[in-house]
């Protein structure tokens, strides 16, 4: 990749255009909403909600049958309290049957007005957040649910309209009410229902449909723009808009796909819901297992950065399918400006202009980073930076040319001044395959159409499936660079926990174990380590090790090998200037390029939030970079959970590590500043001997079970030894106790189990319905913690879960159970302290802050203690001296050890009569504070 200044030109790329100079309006940041996205109370985790932010969703009636899951009343604490701006209530799912009522409209409308009453006096009198809900009294009224035919079911509905509007105000005068909900855009019947609402002032507070198909790429700019014309020849509006389905299942967990769809919406500053074709509780497909992000939640999780002002941006073609698009931004209090693009396959280059100088300086660093399509269960990282450039402005412009030939990522591009440490790259080696481009044997390429709405995506529209056989297997070649471990990563696709083996230059050197996913194209990944000699290597994906018998569960689809050099653990860097902000500014001060630039000032009170990514459940070493001025406190919490003795001791800069124990995936981690700092950046990584302090158990050999608990084989294929824990709950007799190990005293702990609840419900003529299983874990002498264990497809494959537990007693028992119905089977059970350790350290061994020496002598100072009406000063620093500040103004001293700062006057170097505060700064980043007074002059 090359970023360049001027107008450079390359051959056969996409252009884009951003003029960061035409504001088109605040972000709106409603496009990441969904219909069923949340299942349960903890499916999905806080820290996943929070990240990707969905400002609207759409969930069940209360109570409803249409669904086992997604209760609003359950699912409501997690939505609002992370980011959650209003809720709303599919009213008609109260009904157990699709299409509802076996389609046909109640002959006693009146037994419909009485389920409406039901369903709004539940969140009245129930919900914690009554204001934020929004009521839809009809969902697709226009295909199969009772009005289809609109010539014949036009006064009907709006009739019923009206009736079931009027009921919802009569038991709540506040209520904010959806519709019409249509399936499809009417133009037409929109004219009509609009005049009706104005007639009988029955208008809905938000105006709702779907815009389903691919094609709806293409056509929903014209149909927002024929509403909208409607809306003024009838004289209403402008009405808030939310598309309530969105995209298919060909788009769902696929970055590049979703960001055309968000473009779309957030230029036109409408809402939407990405629709729901798989199961409630995943966020449609955009996350992975129970706390993972997968490719397309990292773009979300970009998309809910966005601050600032929408820009203009002019894609190579607008209103077309599957083509590059894109949404950007400008925020100049945080002097950054981002693009995120995605969607077809050719290189990009973004012609940015309108780069103001006064915010961005003359010279900008500029860092690309890219979301890979994961598949849908498989786990990602956050995402590398692939490109970064310090490149000079010229006439306001820059180019950015992004290498881009993979139709499902999306890219993220971040514009600021200088960084105090320009950015690079991600280094790590890495080779990719397609399973379709390996040597195959006894297997068969498949055909995966991106351009079919109804097919899982599939890396390069292709996959390999057939493993049936003992012979069957994939070889391929690599040119390892150097002598060391890899780490092999599959995207595969299996409906059990199986396993393959994996052949180096023809002798077996690792069995690669899977985890049971939804179907056969619904997609995973699975890794393994190697260690590997420089060279060409040949390496073979094989059902079996010794080519007469099939393992267990082999017989999976194989979409893309992935193989990556491992140097050292696992490490994460999140700088501050991405962070989330509440409250404290980015810092970019002149010249460009300081110590501190990109730094985030926190002042007390203040907070910055982080989403960090672990690629396995264990202990990390979570450091905080920061520079203080004074002694000060950090507080720092992990999933909302205190970790208490970050601190500054004096001034300079600083790293304050915590040993914690972090779950696999996402983990939000918020720091806040209880006295002025300089926040840098928040880094993750692994520290594996640590995981030592934990203490794991097998169920079945320390749980003493009670009532119908008891102890099952497991079959193959599976990925635990053979046995476990089952038939716990399903009544408050049948409990498991654990009795609580000597080494397990009072505190802050995370509660690991490995576990399997493929349970579902299974009336629905077309939907999974998955349903979440629950473990109550009871303390005797303490309190009760409820864990949510999302559906996982098989009773065979077990999943690894974390929830979090305060122990308040040295050795009460645990007990486990379920009073209200089954929990989840349990096959290991780990608990382990939250926080091993915090250290303190200042930067570079602790080096000392500069001094400031008040110079002797009238010609220098006049005053003594502070007081003075002129003052001299002798700034030292064996590391070198960056910049002073006096009240604000900044001056460079470029690294020099001593500087003469003399006749400090109202005036001169920013003094002012009265008090003043000079800062000095070291090129360390350790700061001396001086505070004086200059007072009036002497008579003469």
């Amino acid at each position: 990749m090359a970023i360049t200044s001027g107008s450079a030109t390359a051959a056969d790329v996409e252009v884009l255009g951003v003029d960061l100079s035409t504001s088109t309006g605040a972000v709106q940041g409603g496009a990441s909403g969904m219909l069923y996205g949340l299942g349960d109370d903890g499916a999905p985790t806080d820290a996943i909600i929070a990240g990707a932010r969905p400002t609207n969703v759409t969930q069940k009636a209360p109570y409803g049958e249409q669904h086992p899951n997604g209760d609003p009343l359950e699912v409501e604490r997690s939505f609002f309290e992370n980011g959650g701006e209003y809720l709303m209530v599919n009213i008609q799912d109260y009904y157990p049957d699709w299409p509802y009522n076996g389609g046909q409209r109640p002959e006693d409308f009146e037994s419909y007005l009485e389920i409406v009453r039901t369903v709004v006096t539940h969140i009245v009198e129930e919900s914690e957040y009554p204001e934020g809900y929004v009521f839809t009294p009809f969902n697709e009224p226009d295909g199969i649910n009772w009005y289809g035919n609109w010539s014949e079911m036009r006064d009907h509905f709006l009739e019923d309209w009206v009736a079931a509007y009027r009921t919802i105000k009569e038991i709540y005068p506040e209520a904010r009410i959806a519709g019409p909900g249509d399936a499809w855009w009417h133009g037409g019947s929109t004219r009509e229902i609009l005049q009706h609402g104005k007639e009988t002032d029955t208008l809905p507070d938000i105006w709702t449909w779907h815009e389903l198909g691919v094609d709806n790429l293409a056509t929903f700019r014209s149909h927002l723009a024929e509403f909208r014309q409607i809306e003024q020849e009838v004289g209403v509006g402008p009405l808030p808009v939310n598309i309530t389905e969105y995209a298919m299942r060909r788009d769902m967990s696929v970055p590049g796909q979703l960001v055309q769809w968000i473009s779309m919406f957030e230029d036109e500053k409408v809402d939407a819901q990405t629709a729901y074709w798989t199961f409630a509780g995943n966020l449609n497909d955009n996350m992975a297992r129970t706390n993972e992000a997968n490719g397309a939640w990292w773009l979300l999780k970009w998309y809910a950065d966005l601050t600032g002002d929408t820009v203009e941006v002019t894609p190579p073609a607008l209103d077309a399918v599957d083509t590059l698009q894109a949404t950007a931004t400008l925020d100049t209090e945080r002097r950054q400006a981002t693009v995120l693009l995605g969607g077809g396959s050719k290189d990009v280059r973004v012609d940015i202009s309108g780069l103001d100088e006064e915010v961005f300086g003359a010279v900008v660093d500029v860092q690309v980073r890219e979301a890979e399509w994961s598949g849908q269960e498989g786990a990602a990282l956050n995402p590398p930076v692939v490109a970064t450039e310090r490149v000079e402005v010229q006439d306001g412009t820059i180019q950015v040319a992004v290498p881009h030939d993979d139709r499902h990522s999306a890219f993220q591009v971040v514009v600021t001044p200088p960084l105090a440490e320009q950015p690079e790259p991600a280094t790590a080696w890495r080779a990719t395959i397609e399973a379709e481009d390996t040597t195959l044997q006894g297997v068969q390429v498949d055909h995966q159409p991106a351009d079919d709405a109804w097919t899982f995506a599939a890396s390069r529209q292709h996959d390999v499936s057939g493993l049936s056989s003992a012979s069957s297997s994939l070889t391929w070649d690599v040119d390892v660079p150097t002598t060391g471990t890899y780490r092999l990563r599959a995207v595969v696709g299996t409906t059990t926990a199986g396993r393959n083996a994996l052949f180096v230059d023809g002798e077996h050197a690792a069995t690669v174990q899977h985890e049971a996913g939804f179907n056969a194209r619904y997609r995973g990944a699975s890794e393994v380590l190697l260690d590997l000699e420089e060279g060409t290597r040949e390496l073979s994906w094989r059902t079996s090790i010794d080519g007469t018998t099939t393992l267990p569960g082999s017989n999976v689809t194989v979409d893309r090998f992935e193989l990556t050099r491992v140097d050292g653990p696992d490490t994460g860097v999140y700088p501050a200037h991405l962070a989330r902000l509440d409250g404290g500014s980015v810092l970019f001060g002149e010249p460009a390029g300081q110590a501190d630039a990109g730094d985030v000032r926190l002042d007390e009170g203040d907070a910055a939030t982080f989403y960090v990514a672990v690629r396995e459940t264990g202990y990390h070493d979570l450091t905080v970079g920061y520079a203080s001025s004074q002694a000060t406190d950090l507080s720092l919490e992990v999933n909302r959970r205190a970790v208490d003795g970050l601190a500054a001791t004096g001034a300079g800069r600083w790293s304050s590590t915590a040993r914690v124990h972090l779950a696999q995936g996402i983990s939000e981690v918020t720091v806040r500043a209880q006295g002025a700092v300089d926040l840098t950046s928040v880094t993750t990584v692994r520290a594996t001997d640590a995981d030592t302090a934990v203490v794991t158990v097998e169920a079945e050999e320390a749980l003493e079970l009670q009532g119908g608990a008891r102890v099952d084989e497991v079959a193959e294929p599976t990925n635990v030894s053979g046995e476990v824990v089952g038939w716990l709950g399903g009544g408050p007799d049948s409990r498991a106790v654990w009795q609580r190990p000597d080494d397990v005293p009072t505190g802050a702990y995370n509660f690991v189990a490995r576990y399997a609840n493929a349970e579902v419900n299974t009336g629905h003529p077309y939907n999974t319905d998955v349903v979440t299983r629950f473990l109550d874990i009871g303390e005797e002498g303490g309190g009760t913690t409820r864990g949510a264990y999302r559906h996982n497809y098989s009773w065979q494959g077990f999943w690894t879960h974390t929830v979090p537990l305060d122990l308040v007693t040295d050795d009460g028992a645990l007990t486990l159970g379920n009073a209200t119905g089954w929990a989840p089977n349990l096959d290991q059970l780990t608990l382990a302290p939250l926080v091993l350790s915090v250290t303190n350290d200042g930067a570079d061994g602790g080096t000392e802050a500069p001094t400031v020496e008040v110079k002797d002598g009238a010609r220098y100072t006049v005053g003594e203690d502070g007081t003075y009406r002129k003052v001299s000063f002798a700034l030292h620093s064996s590391e070198g001296l960056d910049r002073f500040s006096l009240n604000g103004t900044v001056h460079d001293l470029a690294g020099v050890t001593d500087h003469d700062l003399d006749v400090v006057v109202p005036g001169r170097f920013g003094a002012q009569r009265g008090q003043n505060v000079l800062e000095v700064l070291d090129v360390a980043g350790n700061v001396t504070v001086v505070e004086f007074t200059i007072g009036p002059k002497a008579k003469p």
